[in-house]
């Protein structure tokens, strides 16, 4: 660590966008030290320049890479580091490393500072090309503590998982230095937001743009708040991109709407004794395989299915609490549902979601101001589960023939009494599901224990379906756990005021094929789509939204997809004011042309067919990756969980 740097709680950062040309790498380190050096000339003190940035990035093979790469410390540290020194700035350089003692080749980030190299991070979750060339990164996820706070670095598709910034985040990162070389997504990408976001960190993302071997870059290089708004970002060609670091923002790790009390704390609410599965490799081996071990645990066979979700809003609820003094909670939800399936036939949902406590209501029919009318609106207005309202429901499940997802306060009376905001799964047969909330709010610590039934998933015809809550899904271990149960989609009652969508102009980089919409989007970042896409799993996400009295709910409810590798992404989102029907068709079948044989395994010999001229193979399904992401899931079968066991660690 560098004693030449002064301290500083607040200071100016720079995030350089530039276009390397493959292995002219003489020419782009000149370029990039001007740069650098203009950026320290406008008194940046932390410095990020993109991932390979001194050869390029699309090499073919070791041999091809091997003219370009070189040790760190080595000639071309060495040449940045004199302009550290020169103007007591921090720099982060993405090259091609190589580890003389074993001629092995890395993806590298190396932290220069006036004194020389602070440290140096070696890409741990390789994109498609790079295992030609490099290997995994084997130094783990440091966090260096330098004068300009406590700094880590993620390289490129690190950000698509998000442990790679949650576990420098439980070490006390305050900046995550990102150098990158995205590709064929709108930037500056949702991943980097959410993942400023969900641990209250400033971000600094240095992309390239242009194109090499075909290859389509995105640029929007910028500087991410720990809130997970914008700063500063560059579209599209050379530039600078400078912001400002307060390390007071990215050390305060309450969260919710500015204008609120806090709603939580990303780090102390989460519930590491539940998230142990982000330790094991569950999608190492076939999925169908795995999950079929011992006869126990095999996925059901999924299907074409509906999913709906109502989001309803809290004036009109209050309002009509108001009029119908007579009507209980529960009769009116059976009053909105009966009303909207009516409006829609014949088109009918396998599945509805709706809202969190929704019996006995996110509101009391009058204004309430103080802690103990809000333990006494939920304590005396919960249900014991089953009973006589649980009853109503199922009734009315078996009337639609559909399954209901919804959020009530539960009340258990034995051995003393004990109240849970719980999430029901209610088919026409019963209740089927239930899931106790883990991650607890502000609000519902007044009321409420934290749940004690872990993070289950439930077998229906429509495929695995895990329960939680909205607050729950904004810490991403919890679907993480769900989606390394094999869940196929995630059923999520909210009551959210936070966040917020992030919307971007249109960008002007030519892509090959459409990414975003052409004009301005408002929902070009949203978190429950990241968490969808990240996780491979529908997410039917059902919140409140409005205002009523000291109550606010921010909507933004939708049926999200297990991917967003093409635009229009396969999603809908709810619209504002009334509440309505938003359906949505879900894919759970596995899309192959093998056959499923749940007992009785194929026997076959090499060239032996089945069936018609196709000369389709008479193979075992179990024995390969299924087709359907939701299935498949690639981005649980990519993740490097020997990196992870910080997560799980009690005293973090």
């Amino acid at each position: 660590m560098s004693t030449s740097i002064p301290s500083f709680n607040q200071y100016r950062v720079a995030a350089i966008q530039y276009e390397p040309t493959l292995g002219e790498k003489e020419k782009n380190v000149t370029a990039l030290l001007r740069l650098v050096e203009e950026a320290a000339q406008h008194d940046a003190r932390l410095i990020v320049l993109p991932e390979m940035a001194t050869t390029g990035y699309c090499w073919e093979s070791r041999s091809e890479v091997a003219p370009y790469v070189e040790p760190i410390p080595g000639p071309t540290t060495e040449r940045f580091q004199q302009v550290a020194a020169r103007y007591g700035s921090i720099i982060a350089l993405g090259l091609p490393e190589v580890d003389p003692t074993t001629d092995v080749y890395y993806n590298s980030l190396a932290l220069l500072g006036p004194e020389g190299v602070i440290g140096t991070y070696r890409k741990i979750h390789s994109y498609i090309a790079e295992p030609r060339w490099a290997r995994d990164g084997d130094l783990g996820m440091p966090v260096w503590e330098t004068p300009l706070g406590r700094l880590t670095g993620l390289i490129c598709q690190d950000a698509e998982f998000f442990e790679s910034a949650r576990v420098p985040a439980l070490h006390g990162a305050d900046v995550l230095l990102f150098p990158t070389n995205w590709l064929d997504e709108k930037s500056p990408s949702g991943s980097w937001i959410a993942r400023a976001f969900e641990n209250g960190v400033y971000l600094i993302g240095a992309n390239r743009y242009g194109s090499e071997r075909g290859i389509q870059f995105s640029g929007g290089s910028c500087i991410v708040n720990p809130d997970g708004s914008i700063q500063a970002y560059l579209d599209d060609g050379e530039g600078i991109v400078y912001g400002e670091v307060d390390l007071s923002r990215s050390r305060a790790k309450k969260w919710g709407p500015p204008d609120e009390e806090p709603w939580g704390d990303r780090l102390v609410d989460r519930r590491p004794s539940e998230y142990v599965m982000l330790a094991h490799n569950t999608y190492l081996w076939e999925p169908l395989r795995y999950h079929s071990l011992y006869e126990l645990g095999e996925l059901p066979p999924g299907q074409l299915s509906c999913v709906a979700i109502i989001q309803t809003n809290l004036q009109e609820w209050g309002a009509q609490a108001l009029q119908n003094s007579s009507l209980n909670a529960t009769q009116t939800v059976r009053s909105i549902v009966q009303t909207l399936i009516t409006d829609h036939d014949p088109a009918r949902p396998d599945v509805l979601v709706l809202p969190e406590l929704l019996l006995p209501g996110p509101v009391s029919p009058s204004a309430y101001e103080n802690d103990g009318a809000i333990i006494a609106h939920f304590q005396n207005g919960a249900i014991e589960v089953p009973g006589a309202e649980t009853d109503s429901l199922v009734e009315l499940a078996k009337e639609l023939q559909i399954s209901l997802v919804l959020g009530v306060a539960e009340r258990v009376k034995e051995p003393i009494p004990t109240y849970y905001n719980t999430i029901l799964l209610i088919d026409p047969e019963g209740v089927y599901g239930t899931y106790r909330k883990l991650h607890l709010t502000a609000k519902d610590r007044l009321w409420a224990s934290a749940g004690n039934l872990d993070l289950p998933t439930f077998d229906t015809p429509s495929g695995r379906i895990g329960l939680a809550t909205g607050y729950d899904v904004l810490f991403p271990e919890t679907l993480r756990v769900l989606a390394s149960k094999g869940a196929d989609m995630v059923c999520a009652p909210a009551l959210l005021n936070f966040p917020d969508p992030i919307g971007l102009p249109p960008t002007r980089i030519p892509f090959h094929r459409p990414v975003a919409p052409e004009d301005f989007d408002p929902t070009h970042y949203l978190i429950w789509r990241v968490r969808a896409a990240e996780n491979n799993v529908y997410l039917a996400l059902a919140n409140w939204d409005g205002d009523w009295h000291n109550t606010h709910a921010n909507g933004n409810s939708g049926i999200f997809s297990p991917a967003c590798l093409t635009y229009p992404w396969s999603e809908v989102i709810a619209d504002e004011g009334e509440p309505i029907l938003t359906m949505m068709t879900i894919d759970t079948r596995e899309q192959r042309t093998g056959r499923r044989s749940s007992t009785h395994p194929l026997n076959y010999a090499p060239g032996d067919v089945a069936g018609s001229l196709t000369g389709e193979l008479a193979y075992d399904i179990r024995d390969s990756i299924p087709g359907n992401v939701a299935r498949g899931k690639p981005m649980l079968r990519k993740r490097v969980p020997y990196w992870y066991l910080d997560l799980v660690r009690k005293d973090l």
